[in-house]
């Protein structure tokens, strides 16, 4: 693809995501089929991030992840946030309160009759959470994730 191509092929995916509609597969650096992605991801993350299913409140390990690091897609490996951005926000799922510079973009989301906005990643389009305006200083942000959809990498 020409970096003309793939420029529009990135402003169109940016014009979608923030109408809220289905993004293009061109829209992203790591595009696979349905079927590959099933069978590279296990079942639960396969449904967290390329489903948008929410995992039960208060079950993800990364809850309780302290140490200096990154976490990562747990579908393209992209580093999203640094273990220094998260807080305990008390809502039983991993929050951050800022993401690393160019990993993540957001759409409306309107599922379940309420206005909410989605977090995906920016390299494969996998479904991470959604961000909320009642985080801590300095962004007053919460970037509310399933810990299925991250990795935690060590610093």
């Amino acid at each position: 693809m020409h970096r003309r191509q793939l420029l529009q092929s990135l402003l169109a995916g940016s014009a979608a995501a923030a109408l809220g509609l289905p993004l293009p597969a061109s829209a992203f650096e790591v595009t696979k089929s349905d079927a590959a992605w099933k069978k590279q991801l296990p079942p639960a993350v396969y449904e967290v991030l390329r489903h948008a299913a929410t995992e039960p409140a208060g079950s993800s390990p990364l809850l309780n992840e302290h140490r200096k690091g990154v976490f990562v897609c747990a579908g393209c490996g992209l580093g999203l946030y640094a273990s220094e951005t998260k807080f305990e926000s008390g809502t039983g799922w991993p929050s951050f309160y800022r993401p690393l510079a160019n990993a993540v973009i957001t759409r409306a989301d309107h599922t379940f009759g309420m206005e909410r906005t989605e977090v995906l990643c920016r390299r494969c389009g996998g479904h991470l959470g959604h961000v909320f305006d009642d985080g801590p200083k300095p962004t007053g942000l919460r970037y509310c994730m399933n810990g299925l959809a991250l990795k935690f990498k060590v610093a």
